[in-house]
């Protein structure tokens, strides 16, 4: 793996560690809520370090996953990044009814529910899930680990490995099925269209979609939409 690949997870790994004593010591050192301290240094801290990743990035265009005329252009990334977000949708939608129906897992996911409970007190966190997220977690888990192992073995294989680190670093476990459908989709998009760019935007919508929606739904709601969508997704399907 090239050196500024290491430097870039290091870069990653700071940005999430750093939340553990940087929210402790805003909050004794001021009369702020926690859930607005998570807010600020999270936006803070990956504000910059998303700077210093591309900034890396940049600097060392030669490991990117094909040539520049092999690339897609600018109209088929739109029109994948779009695709992507109704595919990830259906791949969801496939995976929760089989953890639902198989191994009993109940649908939603407790780290998004307390992503949004930080939200809803501290609207700023909004920028995370939506912004930072995608552009960060796309480049490490399809960029970097997805890519590295997939020009050296399989799809599957990269797919498989990227997805287990994926659901790992969203303390997610039980919806590892969830999670590993969402990196085959990214991950699709990406080897489809050869940039990084396509599965980042499609990441960002979807987020986008889940945040309104869990925003200004209640958990009635929101328990009632996945059912819908399971219903249009898996009875269109079958």
């Amino acid at each position: 793996m090239p050196k500024h690949y290491w430097y870039i997870i290091v870069t990653y790994l700071i940005a999430q560690i750093s939340a553990i004593p940087a929210v402790w010591l805003i909050v004794q050192a001021s009369e702020i809520s926690r859930f607005d301290a998570i807010a600020i240094w999270s936006v803070f801290s990956f504000t910059i370090a998303t700077i210093i990743i591309l900034l890396l990035l940049r600097r060392n265009p030669q490991d990117a996953l094909a040539r520049s005329e092999d690339k897609a252009g600018p109209g088929k990334v739109v029109l994948w990044s779009i695709a992507g977000v109704f595919l990830a949708l259906f791949a969801q939608a496939i995976a929760a009814t089989i953890e639902r129906e198989l191994f009993g897992v109940s649908p939603g996911s407790e780290n998004t529910m307390g992503l949004m409970e930080i939200a809803r007190e501290s609207p700023l966190f909004i920028l995370l899930p939506v912004v930072f997220a995608p552009i960060t977690e796309e480049i490490i888990f399809r960029k970097i680990i997805f890519g590295t192992i997939y020009k050296r073995t399989n799809f599957w294989l990269a797919v498989l490995v990227s997805a287990l680190f994926f659901g790992a670093f969203h303390f997610d476990f039980s919806h590892m099925l969830v999670y590993f459908s969402m990196g085959v989709v990214f991950a699709f998009l990406y080897v489809k269209t050869k940039r990084i760019i396509t599965p980042i935007v499609a990441h960002m919508a979807m987020n986008s979609f889940v945040v309104v929606s869990q925003y200004f739904l209640t958990e009635e709601d929101i328990r009632r939409m996945q059912e819908q969508l399971e219903t249009i997704f898996i009875g269109g399907f079958l």
